[in-house]
């Protein structure tokens, strides 16, 4: 192919959202990556899968009333984005996002074959007051298929115009600046990167067998967040949220490293609320690393204990699954460098969910027989994996013998048995009224009030010091990297910005790289189900923009 319309850099969701948005009206795309054929599809390929959708039938099969409006105002109070004008762009794809997702983003996908499991899990509870963060009903809907079903349609779409000669493919091109003629983004440069078999996901050498460079009337950057590179991850963290810790867990592969936003940085773009990172504190180490560092999140329900290092209950609504920033701020307020959820056998089986496509085989092989086995009493498989094969599980039939083991792990004593026995016990008092007064339990309460929850996502209320519930657990939470929810600033077209506001001609960005939308869709807290939501809509609309304008 001699002859590119866009020249395409990255080839995650956004990516391949951009370049089938493309090749269906007839352009020529080139695609650049730096990892090797097996890792198409980025990040997505490692999710759950779960999209955030607004007013969906699953929803309404449920009983759950949900609205555009309400929507919205979830959006907003969770976003907090500032009243100066600096969250201008990013407000406006917020808007069109949520629109999107209670309007025509499950037709389209539906159209393209996606299909999702039945049940809408809630996410990001929130806990705060009417109008503060978090999501008043369930939305996150899991993709029948986790990241691989979403992947799918859009890797068939670049396939089939690799075969129709209007798209061409080069793994191991590591593009490392924009070339800019008279004001304007022309083409790329980079490094041919030597072969690599390396298996999805894991690191490839970078080692440099020759440069490139390419010209194309239009570049469109989508290569992604941060989150791989922990020094840039660090500088970038707010100072007043406390440092993050010397050790951290990555919920992203290496590649993941920033490479395409400093690129753009260098080339006149601004990069907007570089601060702003979604991050998770309930990491825990992969006993099978793919990538460094390699870490899962733990998708709990509402009714493990979380405990900051020093055994103290985090303070209300910092529970397991409403605040996940918030969480995280506590810990690294604190200077620590981990955290706990003590829980005991039955929430574990009930209550305790893993992250990721590869910890979900029955919903990334679309299994109904497997599927069936997660209604079954005990925990699911690789939840069981985990808890047998990693140090980070601890196990004891006392709450001393639980303290003992959790300072054996650290290496300190900060864990007191007996401010352990009480805050169960205190717990316990609360659960064996019936009723109660402490917020958790409250809250736990109401969650059952949820049909899915009560079936399968919240244990039925018992003392964690019934012998009947035994034995106790703890689990040593680490922080884990994963978005950026800051970015390269856009228009309402995906065209990249300048620190001035005006539009860097030739450049366009999608995605993580975009702040997932004008440089920061989320503003400073997230609903869950947006990220890959965002790299749809985002390679959609930016898709479609550059069509009417090639």
């Amino acid at each position: 192919m001699n002859h590119h319309d866009v020249v395409v850099v990255g080839a995650g969701l956004a990516g391949l959202v951009t370049t089938a948005e493309l090749l269906a009206a007839g352009r020529r795309v080139l695609l650049l990556d730096a990892e090797p054929p097996a890792s198409l599809g980025g990040q997505a390929w490692w999710s759950f899968g779960g999209l955030f959708l607004v007013d969906s039938p699953e929803q309404r099969r449920l009983g759950v009333r949900d609205s555009a409006e309400l929507a919205l105002a979830d959006w907003l109070g969770s976003a907090g984005f500032a009243a100066d004008g600096s969250d201008r762009w990013g407000r406006a794809w917020a808007e069109g996002y949520v629109d999107f997702a209670s309007g025509g983003m499950r037709a389209w996908l539906h159209r393209l074959g996606v299909r999702w499991f039945p049940l809408v899990q809630w996410a990001e509870r929130g806990g705060y007051l009417a109008d503060g963060h978090g999501n008043s009903v369930p939305r996150f809907h899991v993709t029948w298929g986790t990241g691989p079903g979403v992947l799918e349609p859009f890797v068939r779409a670049l396939l089939d115009g690799r075969r129709a000669g209007r798209v061409e493919v080069r793994f191991r091109h590591r593009v490392t600046g924009l070339v800019v003629t008279d004001g304007r983004v022309t083409g790329v440069r980079g490094d041919v990167l030597a072969p690599d078999p390396a298996p999805r996901g894991a690191p490839s050498g970078r080692t440099g067998v020759g440069t490139f460079e390419v010209a194309a009337p239009a570049v469109v950057v989508a290569t992604g967040g941060i989150g791989g590179d922990h020094d840039l991850v660090r500088a970038a963290w707010p100072a007043d949220a406390g440092p993050l810790p010397a050790r951290m867990l990555s919920g992203v592969p290496d590649h993941v490293d920033g490479s395409g936003i400093a690129a753009a940085r260098d080339a006149g773009a601004h990069v907007a609320h570089a601060g702003r990172m979604w991050h998770y504190p309930e990491g825990i180490a992969n006993h099978t690393p793919v990538w460094s560092r390699h870490g899962i999140r733990i998708l709990p329900g509402p009714s493990s204990l979380w405990l900051d290092a020093d055994g103290e209950r985090l303070p209300p609504p910092l529970f397991p699954g409403f605040d996940s920033l918030g969480a995280l701020r506590h810990v690294t307020g604190r200077g620590d460098d981990h955290s706990w959820f003590v829980l005991d056998r039955t929430i574990l089986g009930a209550e305790l969910a893993l992250s990721g496509s590869e910890q979900n085989p029955d919903l990334t092989c679309r299994s109904v027989p497997q599927l069936l086995q997660r209604v079954l009493p005990g925990a699911v498989g690789p939840v069981e994996e985990f808890a047998s094969r990693s140090p980070e599980f601890v196990t004891a039939d006392t709450p001393a013998g639980l303290a003992a083991g959790m300072n054996a792990l650290t290496g300190t004593d900060r864990v007191d048995a007996d401010r352990l026995t009480r805050t169960i016990a205190a717990r316990d008092a609360q659960v064996a009224t019936g009723l109660g007064k402490d917020a958790q339990v409250v809250a736990t309460a109401m969650a059952r009030r949820y049909v899915v929850d009560r079936l399968i996502r919240v244990a039925p209320p018992h003392r964690l010091l019934d012998p009947a519930h035994g034995p106790l657990h703890a689990v040593r939470l680490s922080v884990l990297t994963r978005k950026t929810l800051g970015g390269l600033a856009t228009d309402l077209e995906g065209r990249v910005l300048r620190p001035d506001g005006e539009v860097l001609p030739g450049l366009w960005a999608v995605g993580e790289a975009a702040g997932f939308g004008g440089g920061g869709v989320h503003g400073h807290r997230a609903l869950e189900g947006t990220f890959l939501g965002g790299c749809l809509y985002t390679g959609r609309v930016t898709g479609r923009a550059l069509v009417d304008v090639l």
